[in-house]
């Protein structure tokens, strides 16, 4: 694996906007937390509209500064987890947002211990439309509120309460080491974050069966270790809720983003009486295939030996933007941009965050990180990360500041949208049986992947606070077994498990962010319909979908969908989606009997 040092410039993403060095960082850093106090002089006396409004003016300028370092500090250790310099400057500054959340901490509390009618003038008030959302987010937070004293004591808790993700990125970017893969030659082969996916797509079976296997078991090998990480990251999000008076973490979760619980429950029950449709996927692939009996290590297998897709990144840009025509051309400059003045980081390098993402800073372009490499799956990640970062563009040149960062329940919608665009363009491309089959496949395991797959996580985690809820029992053999069995609900006795799938759970980032994963379900759900519309020219169906891109989060993520065209309180979409995929179920089994 190469050295960060000898990845080409113009493959290694630009952050100098963010600050010029991790020296500029530090005084940076250091000039801002002087200005800290000058935010102490409103503690008090928030009981004026003047005052009020110069209080949040200087905490939203302030807050801006800390949010494009912090961001700026964590990319640095993002592109190389190795560099003692990046993660000195990253806790420096973490230690900062601690301080600082400290600081103005009393301001939800003293605004909201403000009346009803005033909150709700000052919501309407014309002259500062900028905080209108967070008026109205402390009257729904009125009742989770707690007074000055405990509210300072909860921030400064920040300072050592969010290092459990911390833990596991730091392990799993930086110390887990897996065995080589054998495949059924004898030959080794290379096992990293990055190449897990070209040796669970191979044509060889035992190949594919190792590179599970040792995946799943590096991770089994610190069970204890991430176990006890995860249960106490479990236990800080169930008491956080308890102390702020609702239900449960859950409940919390959904609350503080103005989602619906609702939802939630009607993904699980619909994706659980769905189930017959992955049974039925899984036993296409099987003849596909044609194998005697289906494993879950066959799940990622290619179906068309002699039919891939092998593009370089530059030919993988190109392709992005044909499948995203249909946006418009603003759109397509937008992916130019992300390309030539380097928003993206391409490739893996030692010590570099595994997997994928978008993330940015108000007021400064946002970036991308991908360890491409040159198959189907690399193609369509880049597709799905560049969809987060327009989304990200888009609401930050919309929006003021306060309502910029689009809530997590829409922040896979964007990114689905893409992939979807690009599904619909390969397929409909398609000239034969074999590549049919291929996105066929591709459109399925997507389907899997973000629906059947993340709720399943969902299953887990919900498992997981609720037990502890109700019970305060938790353990690496509780964890385990619930998911060894959850695995075998959800593929069905006909598909063949390998026992090291019990350890899966711990090698998922996500689950230290608590009911994060359910949204990537809702999320392509939302996109499938979204993407069709779009797809298929229906009337004013891209212009909807540029104006839900550019609100960010001033308006409930639920009516956002709507403004999109999606209706998730409604059953029919979930049903309809399904049907969708059993539609496509039934033409390929067709294309299999020709």
């Amino acid at each position: 694996m190469k050295k960060r040092e000898d990845i080409e410039e113009k493959y290694k993403w630009d952050i100098t906007e963010y600050s010029k060095s991790i020296q500029a960082c530090e005084q940076e850093l250091k000039n801002l937390e002087k200005r800290f106090e000058e935010i102490t002089k409103f503690e008090n006396k928030l009981n004026d509209d003047k005052n009020i409004y110069d209080c949040l003016t200087l905490e939203s300028e302030l807050s801006q500064i800390l949010s494009r370092l912090y961001v700026y500090s964590s990319l640095k250790v993002k592109e190389n987890a190795k560099n003692s310099e990046a993660v000195e400057l990253s806790e420096k500054v973490g230690s900062s947002c601690v301080k600082f959340s400290t600081l103005t901490s009393f301001i939800s509390v003293e605004i909201g211990e403000l009346s009803n009618e005033k909150l709700e003038e000052l919501q309407n008030n014309s002259l500062y439309p900028q905080f209108r959302t967070f008026f109205k987010s402390i009257l729904r937070h009125k009742a989770h509120l707690l007074s000055k004293k405990e509210e300072k004591l909860i921030s400064q808790m920040g300072e050592f309460t969010g290092g459990f993700s911390d833990v596991f990125d730091m392990f799993d970017n930086a110390d887990v080491k897996f065995a080589d893969a054998k495949d059924s030659k004898g030959n080794f082969h290379k096992l990293t974050h990055a190449t897990y996916s070209l040796l669970v797509e191979s044509t060889d079976r035992e190949l594919r069966k190792n590179a599970i296997i040792n995946m799943n078991k590096a991770y089994g090998e610190f069970n204890n270790t991430i176990a006890t990480n995860y249960i106490n990251d479990v236990k800080l999000g169930c008491t956080f809720a308890k102390i702020r008076n609702y239900p449960s973490a859950l409940s919390a979760s959904i609350y503080n983003e103005e989602a619906s619980e609702e939802v939630y429950k009607t993904l699980i029950k619909g994706v659980e009486e769905n189930l017959f449709v992955f049974y039925k996927y899984f036993e296409i692939k099987r003849k596909q295939l044609k194998l005697d009996k289906f494993a879950i290590y066959d799940i990622y297998a290619k179906t068309t030996e002699d039919f891939d897709i092998k593009v370089n990144y530059e030919q993988a840009i190109e392709l992005v933007k044909k499948a995203c025509k249909p946006l418009g051309e603003d759109y397509l400059h937008l992916i130019d941009r992300a390309k030539n003045d380097r928003w993206i980081d391409v490739f893996e390098n030692e010590g570099k965050d595994s997997g994928a993402f978008s993330w940015g800073a108000y007021g400064v372009h946002p970036v991308v990180l991908t360890n491409f490499v040159s198959n189907c799956n690399s193609l369509f990640t880049l597709a799905h990360e560049l969809g987060h970062c327009i989304h990200t563009y888009y609401s930050n040149k919309n929006q003021p500041y306060e309502d910029a960062g689009y809530t997590i329940f829409v922040a896979e919608v964007a990114s689905n949208v893409n992939e979807m665009l690009m599904l619909l363009y390969l397929s409909n491309k398609a000239n034969n049986k074999k590549e049919k089959i291929y996105y066929y496949d591709y459109l399925l395991s997507m389907f899997r992947g973000s629906v059947f797959r993340q709720t399943m996580f969902s299953e887990f985690e919900y498992f997981a606070h609720d037990t502890y809820e109700k019970t305060s029992a938790l353990s690496k053999d509780i964890l385990n077994e619930f998911y060894f069995n959850l695995n075998k609900r959800y593929f069905g006795e006909k598909v063949e498990l390998v026992d090291e799938i019990k350890f899966e759970w711990s090698r998922i980032p996500h689950f230290y962010n608590s009911f994060y994963v359910y949204k990537y379900a809702t999320g392509l759900i939302s996109a499938m319909v979204i993407a069709r519309n779009i797809f298929e020219g229906k009337e004013n169906a891209k212009e909807n979908y540029l104006k839900f891109l550019s609100m960010g989060s001033s308006l409930p993520p639920i009516e956002l969908l709507k403004i999109a065209g999606v209706n998730l309180e409604n059953k029919k979409t979930f049903d309809e989606a399904f049907k969708f995929i059993d539609s496509v179920l039934e033409d390929w089994n067709k294309l299999l009997g020709e």
